[in-house]
């Protein structure tokens, strides 16, 4: 019997000796590492007959080591984005090879069977790739468009799409309907804009997809939002908001009832913001409830409902029913319809805290969004007690951000001294040579006082109350 000592995870390096294939390395549990210039085969400290008689057959003269379990775990992760990364380099420009194995003439011939064996279906491997790549690279949207000669496959990254691929026109098909597949769409529409979702599991993390396929002129293109379950809800400090923009919002959550907006376009954070505001309030004397299309977060102490509009369940009728369970605070996804729109007023009337986004640019022009809705402006200026707008905006690479001087013309323009020095990109491995790394919010904020609500009752534009904004020297965007 072989003694298989133990070592310490915390000094081990990831290593892939040459010529061993990592997929079959996975497949027997087999891994290694580096530990103060040692090699070692890393065997799990149970059931591990596999790797020992893969590491017999292979003649491999790197002594046998156990990790403990949450170190074999991290290793194991590892050698699967080893894996991955191999997969997408053995995806070459013209589609003439997607795996060793399997030629694109064969590739075609068997697509039937690409569909539901995984062992003959390097396409289903290779859409699991570009799934755990958009994971790896923290895209929010997969882009798979199909042009005349040629696909391509693009991620959303910190707001800016990337192209990640090209590959061929018959391998982009393949790749869309193996999307329709797991997404429950018609595989033989083409016709037909369709759109559905899925859930997948990739390295022990949940991700809930999207799924928008549209045709165009040279064929079909799809679009997955990945909405991963956050594992943590950034606290309001960690948003990125100034010191006095936090300090007021901090005001706005002490009041008992009423109702709070946040605005902006798609993709500008409005949700996680709204959870933050939900975790600071959260006590266990207080019921909060959610009403999300989709729910993004699993938040502690709150109870989420997801919209379902094919079983009736809209924000209107969800909404009805959270007051019926005796709420002290509700938040609500997104105002879309009048409907909705009256329902959290009235709420907010009846002694409830409501949160909720609407798609405005700026915070003054909820207000006349609400109105647009139908809604009467002393119910506005009785329930509403604040508008936050807010942006994500990129962040700088913290390791390639390069000093340099602002030219004069650009510092006059941005009402600034002339010679200042600022921060500019520049590019590097850390952040896949774009300059940029993860994005912060800003945001304008209007607290509803009786100055505002006087505007409010006096015009009919939110011209006004922009200008008031100003005058008070409240950051705004124009």
């Amino acid at each position: 019997m072989i003694r298989i000592p133990f070592i310490d995870e915390n000094e081990v390096d990831f290593f892939l000796p040459n010529g061993i294939d990592a997929a079959q390395c996975i497949r027997h549990s087999l891994l290694f590492c580096t530990l103060n210039g040692v090699i070692y085969a890393i065997v799990p400290a149970h059931d591990n007959a596999a790797a020992i008689q893969l590491w017999g057959r292979l003649s491999l003269s790197y002594p046998l080591a156990h990790l403990s379990d949450e170190g074999y775990e991290r290793l194991y992760l590892k050698f699967l984005e080893s894996k991955t990364d191999q997969q997408i380099s053995e995806a070459q420009v013209g589609g003439e090879i997607i795996d060793e194995e399997l030629s694109l003439i064969d590739f075609i011939k068997n697509s039937s069977d690409l569909l539901t064996n995984e062992e003959s279906a390097p396409i289903i491997k290779f859409v699991n790739t570009i799934l755990y790549q958009a994971i790896k690279r923290k895209a929010s949207d997969i882009h798979i468009e199909t042009h005349e000669k040629k696909g391509e496959v693009r991620f959303r990254i910190d707001g800016a799409l990337v192209k990640h691929i090209d590959l061929d026109k018959n391998i982009i098909d393949l790749i869309i309907s193996r999307i329709k597949v797991i997404s429950g769409l018609d595989i033989s529409e083409k016709r037909l804009p369709q759109d559905g979702r899925t859930q997948v599991k990739i390295a022990g993390k949940n991700l809930d997809i999207r799924v928008s396929v549209l045709p165009t002129y040279h064929g079909e293109r799809v679009v997955l939002r990945m909405l991963m379950y956050a594992s943590a809800i950034p606290t309001m400090d960690e948003l990125g908001f100034d010191a006095q923009l936090r300090a007021q919002l901090d005001e706005l959550l002490t009041f008992p009832h009423g109702i709070v907006l946040v605005t902006g376009p798609t993709g500008s954070g409005k949700s996680t913001s709204l959870h933050a505001f939900l975790q600071r309030l959260a006590t266990p004397e207080k019921n909060i409830l959610s009403i999300e299309d989709p729910v993004e977060y699993d938040a502690p102490n709150v109870s989420q409902i997801a919209v379902n509009a094919k079983a009736g369940l809209t924000f209107a009728s969800g909404l009805r029913s959270i007051l019926r369970q005796d709420p002290d605070v509700i938040m609500v996804g997104e105002i879309r319809d009048t409907e909705t729109a009256q329902i959290a007023i009235q709420a907010a009337m009846t002694g409830h805290m409501v949160f909720s986004t609407l798609h405005t640019n700026n915070a003054t022009a909820a207000v006349t969004r609400l109105v647009d809705m139908g809604i009467d402006k002393f119910l506005i200026t009785s329930t509403l007690l604040g508008v936050l707008a807010q942006r994500l905006v990129r962040r700088l690479c913290p390791a390639c951000k390069e000093i340099v001087s602002l030219n004069d013309a650009d510092a006059k323009e941005l009402e600034l001294p002339v010679g200042i020095n600022i921060a500019s990109p520049k590019g590097c491995s850390h952040c896949n040579h774009t300059g940029y790394r993860g994005r912060i919010a800003i945001g304008e904020f209007l607290m509803v006082d009786e100055e505002v609500r006087s505007l409010i009752k006096q015009y009919e534009s939110d011209f006004e109350i922009r200008e008031m904004m100003k005058h008070r020297g409240i950051k705004i965007f124009d």
